[in-house]
């Protein structure tokens, strides 16, 4: 499959991933031609969300519905994730963030992961690292800590149970939690979501005592293992994420510009 359409497989999912997202915590969505938008109401930062998934002719277009739907929703907060990089959002207040990778992965097995969980493997700092899937309860919340701590999410910190990620989530189709632990103690975490045709991995974390024990990369083997690996993979990497997911087998698809406007000044 060419490099345009792994980037559409990788904007749909993130399209479907917030959608999701949407269900679990009761919010309101709008799917339209090339953008899918998620209201994210009473959260914290109450921040909207918009996912160009199809390339454009004209942006202005674009930036027209978005604006359309900024005043329907009365939005202060916003993040929208454009992987064409033809939009200027600065008239809307909003800055522009770091250039990112959308990355995937072919499908195939990945060595070395047992296909029975935990999988067990040392710690580098010593110790025993085991990876799980995670179903639920007082685990999942270990999940959403591990995230909202470790990526981090400042905006859901102090962390508190199901405000960033409530175990709805879970009962999602396509939706899966994978925690790591060091010698029985949550270190790493990441959610993966399957949409039929791609597996989207997102907020792959591992708490800030944790780091440089390989805790992001049994997790990350592990969600590639067992969460469809007859599916491309595919995801947004930080800086910091990029080097780990090429030694992966991860590649560049296309760099994505995201724009942020956190109060109607800017």
């Amino acid at each position: 499959m060419n490099t345009n359409s792994r980037l559409e497989q990788a904007n749909d999912n993130a399209a479907a991933f917030w959608l999701a997202q949407a269900g679990a915590h009761g919010w309101q969505s709008r799917v339209q031609p090339g953008l899918t938008a998620v209201r994210c109401a009473r959260t914290p930062d109450d921040s909207q969300r918009f996912v160009v998934t199809r390339p454009y002719a004209e942006p202005g277009v674009v930036e027209k519905e978005l604006a359309e739907l900024l005043d329907e929703w009365e939005t202060i907060r916003f993040t929208l994730e454009d992987p064409y990089g033809g939009l200027d959002l600065s008239r809307f207040g909003a800055t522009r963030m770091p250039i990112m990778p959308v990355m995937a992965r072919e499908p195939g097995p990945v060595e070395g992961v047992p296909t029975e969980l935990p999988a067990v493997s040392p710690a580098r700092g010593g110790g025993s690292l085991t990876v799980d899937e995670v179903l639920g309860g007082d685990t999942f919340a270990q999940v959403e800590r591990v995230i909202v701590d470790g990526f981090p999410l400042p905006a859901r910190q102090p962390w508190t149970r199901s405000e960033a990620l409530p175990e709805q989530l879970l009962r999602q189709p396509g939706c899966r939690a994978w925690l790591g632990r060091v010698d029985g103690a949550p270190a790493g975490a990441c959610l993966s979501y399957d949409d039929g045709r791609a597996t989207g991995v997102y907020w792959v974390a591992t708490l800030p005592d944790q780091r440089g024990q390989g805790v992001a990369r049994a997790v990350l083997r592990t969600a590639l293992a067992h969460a469809h690996p007859d599916r491309p993979a595919t995801l947004v990497a930080t800086s910091v994420g990029e080097p780990l997911y090429r030694t992966l087998g991860f590649t560049e698809l296309a760099p994505t510009c995201w724009w942020t406007r956190t109060s109607l000044g800017g």
